[in-house]
This record gives C-alpha cells, sequence and structure tokens, in this order.
C-alpha cells in the first residue's frame, strides 16, 4: 500500500521502520530538516513532503501528531482522504472528523514495539476498514479489534503505555540484582531474557498459572511475591491502567 505518516515523532519513526519492509511510505511533517533525519533513520528510502497545504486527497493517512497539534495540523491539510487511521490517544472519532476530511476513520492505538513487528494493537471504527485495518497494522504485529472508544482507551492504559510499565518492572529487576552483587551487564542480560521467555509463557498459560508454576511452598519465589503483595505492587499496576484510561478523557 501507499502509506501517508503525518508527524514525523517517536511513535511514527517506530511505525515507518515496521511498515516501511511491505509498503510504499511518504512522511509529512513541518520542519525540511527534521524529515530529512527521521528518512535516514529507515531501512528504505521514503518520500516526504512538508505539511503545509499538503493535499491528501485519495490517501490512506496515518496521523502521528500530537493530540494538542490536531487542530493545527489539520487546518494545513486540503482535500479528501480515502482512510484516515488515526494513533492520536484519546482524540475521539468524532473530533477527527470535525478536523480532517476522509472517507473513513480508525482509531488505532500501536506501541514502539512496532518498530520490531512486535506492537499489540488495538483498533476500532468503521467496519467496512476493518479487514484493511487489521492486515495493515498485522503487518508489525497482533491486532485486537473492539466494539467502542471506550474500550480502546482502555487498551490504551495497558498495550499503548505497557511498554513504559514493563520497562519499569526490568529496571527494578536488574537493579535489585545489582544491589544483592549481580554485575549490571549481566543483570540486564538476565533481565533481557526473562522477558523473552516470558512473552511465549504468557501466550500459553493463563497469569495465575504460571506464578502458581514456579511458586514453591516457603521457596525464594513465595518469599520475592510475599514482598511484592506487601507493597502493593498488584495495586500499584491496577492504579496505574485506571489513571492512563482516566488521562484519555481529559
Amino acid at each position: 500500500m501507499k502509506l501517508t505518516i503525518v508527524g514525523p515523532g517517536k511513535m511514527a519513526l517506530a511505525l515507518a521502520r515496521g511498515l516501511e519492509k511491505e509498503h510504499e511510505l511518504t512522511i509529512v511533517g513541518r520542519d525540511g530538516e527534521k524529515l530529512l533525519h527521521f528518512t535516514k533513520q529507515l531501512a528504505k528510502h521514503a518520500k516526504t513532503a512538508l505539511l503545509d497545504k499538503y493535499d491528501i486527497e485519495g490517501q490512506t493517512l496515518i496521523l502521528c501528531v500530537k493530540p494538542h497539534a490536531l487542530k493545527e495540523t489539520a487546518a494545513a491539510l486540503k482535500g479528501k482522504a480515502d482512510a484516515l487511521y488515526s494513533v492520536l490517544a484519546g482524540t475521539g472519532i468524532k473530533e477527527l472528523q470535525k478536523s480532517v476530511k476522509s472517507g473513513f476513520y480508525v482509531r488505532a492505538m500501536p506501541n514502539l514495539a512496532a518498530e520490531y513487528f512486535c506492537s499489540m494493537t488495538t483498533l476500532t471504527g468503521d467496519e467496512e476498514r476493518r479487514e484493511e485495518a487489521e492486515a495493515l497494522f498485522g503487518s508489525i504485529g497482533k491486532t485486537l479489534w473492539v466494539q467502542s472508544e471506550k474500550e480502546l482507551d482502555i487498551a490504551t492504559a495497558i498495550a499503548g503505555s505497557g511498554p513504559a510499565y514493563l520497562a519499569l518492572v526490568a529496571e527494578a529487576l536488574a537493579d535489585g540484582g545489582v544491589k544483592e552483587g549481580l554485575g549490571r551487564v549481566e543483570a540486564t542480560r538476565l533481565v533481557e531474557g526473562l522477558f523473552t521467555g516470558f512473552a511465549e509463557l504468557i501466550a500459553h498459560a493463563h497469569p495465575a498459572i504460571i506464578k502458581d508454576a514456579v511458586m514453591s511452598p516457603g521457596g525464594t519465589t513465595a518469599a520475592g511475591i510475599g514482598a511484592l503483595e506487601e507493597k502493593g505492587a498488584r495495586d500499584a499496576f491496577i492504579k496505574a491502567v485506571q489513571k492512563a484510561y482516566e488521562k484519555t478523557l481529559d
């Protein structure tokens, strides 16, 4: 497909690196130097265009600007897109319809793992473009189509923000190893291996089953789980999802 990505930010770069393998990309932004720097980070050549009065007529558009920049960005676009895929957190389809002319609208919430074809992308919007949306974002990882924007906003708080939560867990585990005397390099490699293996475990078993399988009576894991429960780790993650979801409603 020919795709136009509007907004050369971090999420756009992760998407572009994943999508460039199968699709022809045009990157649109306000700053020519930033666009050049952006394309230099891609494996394949991508076209670039300045945003000022950019014509989106008949194009498949992936909108990757910050939510607060939507109004200004939309004002610089002319024409009517064939389809608009928006990754703007907390920005509803009705607002998108008022801002950018398009035949169809789909909201998408990928994450930074798109760069490695491992994004967990949640989708919702016009059912007519569901198959295309799932194929498009399926080329950079797994997809989940939900029936409401509320569900997508909740998913944003889990899979969209999730890499930051898991990064905090990974950093803390490595720090714990260093605190007890393990080298930083060794601790980091252990955590990397842990996360790689856990991806397979969670794909095949319920979290509770995994925990119970590792947690033998009176063992080391039981002691560690006890410390996490004492500090309210489970409740903290539940509240993190709650707060992130509430932020999408601002």
